[in-house]
């Protein structure tokens, strides 16, 4: 296939493209600073700036781009920033699918398991309501934004991401050098549960989504083995044979992290693959020691 990705030099984007050319499709990778490589599109996606012809020809979009949500504090104009880089690109994006002459087949949209909010321990699916908090609303916005492609007749596919295991970045890079000191802990309470999925199994997951033409609307993009935030660190400490001696009570995560740690570090999302697993897609890292041991390279 022919492939669009927006987001394309970001953690997850650049395991896609990697993934996908392996496998011999044809990547576009679409970026506000191209750098003159085979394949770079210009794409500005607060401005919607996105010249057609550039694109033309593309069987499927894949869209990736956002501001991080895990870098600083969530100040008044971090929150904007997260809002508009997601629903506005998101929003603009999708017109533009809509108004290719031939548009492609399928629109899969990067969302999150924020969309569920804290749950405590309930057993959250697809069909599961949203929750409350900033990420929820958010997530609400994003997916509804892809609209216009769902009009077109864009087979729409909202990948709600859990929290993603990979070396070279995301939540388990921000973590490793602590750990590796011996100065990682439990946070909060240690009971809230952590939805994960390895990097590999989000481009293959990816893939599977873009392939299987009855799968549309939600889909949540997490193993089928959450665990507590207390199996979590022991885990992890396990893997790079470290102890952990400073837990983190709640009340210092506030005062250190603010919004984003109620909603991110302290809040319990007990999230399962149900699309996932009706369409038979088989994870390569199921379990947690697993994907460690693969993100680790041990």
């Amino acid at each position: 296939m022919k492939i669009a990705v927006t987001g394309a030099s970001g953690f997850v984007g650049r395991a896609l493209c990697t993934h996908l050319e392996h496998l011999e499709h044809t990547v576009l990778r679409l970026t506000r600073f191209p750098t003159g490589a085979r394949n770079e599109v210009h794409w500005d996606p607060v401005a919607g700036d996105l010249n057609l012809r550039d694109v033309a020809g593309a069987h499927a979009f894949v869209n990736l781009a956002g501001e991080s949500i895990a870098d600083g504090r969530w100040s008044a104009d971090k929150k904007r920033r997260i809002r508009i880089s997601r629903v506005h690109g998101t929003g603009a994006l999708s017109e533009l699918l809509g108004e290719m002459s031939t548009p492609p087949k399928v629109l899969v949209s990067a969302s999150a398991i924020g969309f569920y909010g804290n749950r405590g321990s309930l057993e959250l699916d697809e069909r599961s309501a949203s929750g409350d908090g900033f990420l929820a609303g958010v997530c609400r916005e994003w997916e509804a934004a892809t609209e216009p492609a769902a009009a077109k007749g864009i087979r729409v596919v909202h990948a709600r991401l859990g929290m993603i295991l990979g070396a070279n970045g995301g939540a388990l890079q921000k973590m490793l050098p602590f750990f590796s000191l011996g100065l990682g802990g439990v946070m909060g309470p240690g009971d809230q549960v952590m939805s994960w999925i390895a990097l590999d199994d989000v481009t293959r997951a990816i893939l599977h989504v873009l392939t299987h033409d009855g799968i549309r609307g939600a889909v949540n993009l997490v193993s089928p083995n959450p665990v507590t935030n207390r199996e979590f660190t022991t885990v992890l400490a396990q893997a790079i044979e470290k102890p952990t001696f400073l837990p983190m009570p709640s009340f210092a995560a506030r005062i250190i992290m603010g919004e984003m740690a109620k909603e991110m570090l302290l809040a319990s999302v007990r999230v399962v693959p149900r699309i996932l697993d009706e369409t038979h897609y088989e994870f390569h890292f199921p379990q947690l020691e697993q994907a460690l041991a693969a993100a680790l390279g041990s």
